[in-house]
């Protein structure tokens, strides 16, 4: 069954700040506006604090393997496994500062 089509408020050629932006979604369906989008590529960058942190060549070996089997960085495997560990900790200490994205 086709979904009817809505009459929708265009959207903002440009939003003047985030908050803007926020508030428009959260009154919209992008459903509504799906045939308007478009694949595109984003280089988004996190920021980061780099940390030295020595590791026994056995574990930095085995962390490495896991990395590549998973096609992902030895960075990006370390910090989803740390965040992971950290978001159980606080949930069992029942508070948290990190947020899982």
């Amino acid at each position: 069954m086709e979904r009817s089509k809505k009459i929708k408020e265009p959207i903002p050629e440009e939003f003047a700040t985030l908050k803007e932006a926020a508030e428009f979604w959260d009154k919209h369906d992008l459903t509504d506006y799906w045939e308007l989008t478009k694949e595109v590529e984003a280089d988004i960058k996190v920021p980061s604090i780099p940390r030295y942190v020595p590791l026994e060549k056995e574990i930095s070996e085995f962390i490495a393997k896991i990395a590549k089997k998973q096609h992902i960085s030895l960075e990006t495997l370390v910090n989803l496994w740390l965040k992971e560990r950290l978001l159980k900790q606080a949930k069992n200490a029942k508070t948290t500062s990190i947020s899982p994205s």
